[in-house]
């Protein structure tokens, strides 16, 4: 009866293994699309069912969202000239609060899925001197412009968040990684736990 249920729980362990993964992945992605779908659903502002409540349809938010992300950038990209361009960025520089923001988020989007990808380039820092190291992504090389000569920004992602920390370090305590930067991602992401296949 013993080996009976140890050889249960091995099962349940293993089914385990598989389902949470995936149901946790699945989730997230779910949860995601869907509150953007509902936050972003034009259709109930004009469109009722037959008790006069406002229509939900599902799918119109992320569709509306993404017509408008390709419109935009048709036009941007073939009717917008390089005058227009810097006026459009003068003109949000100037505005105090919101240039922030929006300088902050445009770089990061960039880093990600501009011409000009930061996160590419995985690093191992020596972080004191008893030898601990740290995982992370040389973003800036140069720094003399802010008077820190031979010094470079890392960022490192915090493990199992979105989230990260940003450090000025020694160009001589960082050494490139031999590993493509999504595996490196996934090593520190994942706690450690994958990214090395």
């Amino acid at each position: 009866m013993k080996v009976f249920f140890q050889r249960l729980l091995f099962y349940l362990i293993q089914g385990s293994l598989v389902v949470v993964p995936l149901a946790g992945a699945i989730f997230l992605i779910v949860w995601i699309v869907a509150s953007l779908d509902n936050a972003l659903n034009l259709t109930s502002f004009f469109l009722e069912d037959e008790h006069g409540k406002p229509l939900y349809v599902p799918g119109i938010g992320i569709l509306t969202v993404l017509l408008l992300l390709i419109a935009v950038g048709i036009v941007f990209t073939t009717m917008v000239t390089d005058p227009i361009r810097a006026w459009f960025h003068r003109t949000i520089n100037r505005i105090p609060l919101f240039n922030t923001l929006y300088s902050s988020i445009k770089d990061f989007t960039e880093a990600f899925v501009g011409d000009a990808k930061k996160f590419n380039e995985p690093v191992l820092v020596l972080v004191n001197e008893t030898g601990l190291k740290k995982i992370g992504f040389l973003t800036q090389r140069d720094l003399q412009k802010i008077g820190l000569q031979d010094e470079v920004i890392v960022y490192f992602p915090y493990s199992y968040s979105f989230a990260g920390q940003v450090v000025v370090v020694n160009a001589s305590h960082v050494q490139k990684l031999n590993m493509s930067a999504t595996d490196a991602m996934k090593l520190v992401v994942s706690g450690g736990v994958s990214g090395i296949d």
